[in-house]
């Protein structure tokens, strides 16, 4: 099946290549899958896309135009993807909906860690040749309380992980897991005394409409003075200016963000002779307390290698018309 392969980059084009093998005749292109690039699929049955790139209603239109009848997205997020006028137009779609919850989880971890020890400023100092510690004091995480939201694959790896660490661990989630309360006594909670009691909190939810800006001024205020909060989920489920706000205030002592709400067009890209002209983000990068890394939380040679094998089931059941477990199927209103 000839098929058309958006936002290509070099961190994922081998493992797709070594997958796929003389399966499908592939088009790589670098360039994000927009209304402006849509006609470069001419000719392709089928199209690939990242997380960055836009499905929504026009773009759809414009690839059925061409005879486009597949998505294969290389993600398990399809907020990106309108699928209501996908199944209008006929158009199939497929995610990766599990690659490495390993991968998202120690991410978060990282990122805890990294803020709590302060460890980016502290190398910079010593690349400085300034060894003070003045300013880089952090706490123990064991005997602290961590509120985990949404607690499927990737909460239940990171609850394994804060448990070791000796946290007593909240969970807000609409399925509660008994294994993990038996296993490591998680606590699950209303979201409300998850935001009260912790410490520091981690996002795992995917982005629907009733979990966009999950965490908004209301939430913050709930929140302890000096929490530590983690997005390596999607960017539309924090509204960012009431957490610059909160930053500015110390009431957030802590933002770990891997996710943007507006990083289309900006994460995975090159910008370093660009002028950065989202003002929001630029905002974010001046505080010290603020580590940002651009959506590659999922970012480990295992992860890859799983999308990049069911990309490429998914693309093969497209072909065969075969029954496939990772079609994206809208539920009937």
């Amino acid at each position: 099946m000839k098929t058309t392969n958006y936002s290509t980059h070099k961190f994922d084009k081998p493992s797709l290549e070594t997958a796929n093998g003389d399966k499908h005749e592939f088009q790589w292109l670098d360039v994000r899958l927009t209304e402006e690039t849509a006609s470069l699929a001419q000719g392709s049955e089928a199209i690939c896309l990242f997380a960055g790139d836009d499905a929504s209603a026009p773009v759809l239109m414009k690839l059925n135009e061409i005879g486009v009848r597949y998505i294969a997205l290389r993600s398990a997020g399809f907020n990106h993807v309108d699928l209501k006028k996908a199944k209008e137009l006929g158009i199939k779609v497929a995610r990766v909906p599990a690659y490495s919850p390993y991968a998202i989880a120690e991410h978060a971890t990282a990122l805890i860690l990294a803020l709590n020890r302060k460890l980016i400023r502290a190398n910079r100092r010593v690349m400085e040749l300034n060894f003070s510690l003045d300013g880089l004091t952090g706490f123990d995480l064991n005997g602290k309380t961590a509120g985990i939201i949404g607690v499927g694959k990737i909460g239940a790896v990171l609850v394994r992980i804060l448990d070791g660490f000796g946290c007593r661990v909240l969970a807000h989630d609409i399925e509660p897991s008994l294994e993990l309360q038996q296993k490591f006594g998680l606590e699950y909670v209303g979201c409300e005394k998850l935001c009260a009691e912790s410490d520091i909190i981690s996002l795992h939810v995917p982005l629907t409409e009733s979990t966009r800006y999950l965490i908004n001024q209301q939430k913050i205020e709930r929140m302890k003075k000096g929490v530590m909060l983690i997005n390596t989920s999607r960017g539309g489920l924090v509204d960012t200016k009431a957490v610059i706000a909160a930053l500015k205030t110390g009431h957030i002592g802590y933002f770990g963000m891997d996710v943007y709400e507006e990083e289309e067009g900006l994460f995975f890209e090159d910008h370093s002779e660009d002028i950065l002209q989202d003002d929001t983000i630029a905002r974010l990068m001046t505080f010290k307390n603020v580590i940002i890394t651009s959506h590659q939380a999922f970012l480990t040679e295992t992860a890859l290698r799983n999308i990049a094998e069911t990309t490429i089931y998914n693309l093969d059941c497209f072909e065969k018309a075969t029954e496939n477990k990772n079609e994206i199927i809208l539920d009937e209103e």
